[in-house]
């Protein structure tokens, strides 16, 4: 309890969620940050094992979790190991890809798309509070976008969003 949750960015949508990204983006030719839309809805899933295995081999790690179909909802959780823990997730403490922001001025249901999708974030980790600020340091360092995502508490409600 009182560990930390820390994000690594991920490259884009990865492979999930297409049945809903294809009702939501009829025009795949459209101009979307200065390229055709469908680039972005293709960008290849980034793969983390590197800079993970140096994180792991540098400091305890007391959890992880892809962010694959599902989203935070259903991936987080994993990381507890059926513990009765909850992991609070600040919504505002990364920024959130324009390609999500584009799904949510079409319509689509913003905490719902938390559900699904990564929304930014294609991998978390749990790591003591004092060694936060490191982790992230080491991430950066080796190239990755990474953010303090939240913090794990006491009680079984899997996610909270905030």
């Amino acid at each position: 309890e009182g560990d930390r949750l820390i994000g690594i960015a991920s490259s884009g949508i990865h492979s999930n969620g297409y049945s809903l990204v294809r009702k939501v983006f009829n025009d795949l030719d459209r101009e979307f940050n200065g390229r055709p839309i469908y680039e972005t809805l293709l960008e290849p899933t980034k793969i983390y094992v590197k800079p993970v295995l140096s994180i792991l081999d540098k400091f305890t790690v007391k959890g992880m979790a892809h962010i694959t179909g599902g989203g935070f909802i259903e991936n987080v959780p994993r990381m507890f190991n059926g513990g009765e823990l909850t992991a609070e997730i600040n919504k505002d403490s990364y920024p959130l890809p324009a390609i999500f922001e584009d799904m949510i001025n079409k319509g689509v249901n913003r905490d719902h798309m938390y559900n699904t999708f990564n929304m930014g974030i294609g991998f978390v980790l749990c790591v003591d509070e004092k060694d936060v600020d490191a982790v992230i340091k080491e991430l950066i360092e080796l190239g990755e976008k990474a953010y303090e995502i939240g913090v794990v508490t006491a009680g079984g409600e899997g996610v909270c969003l905030k």
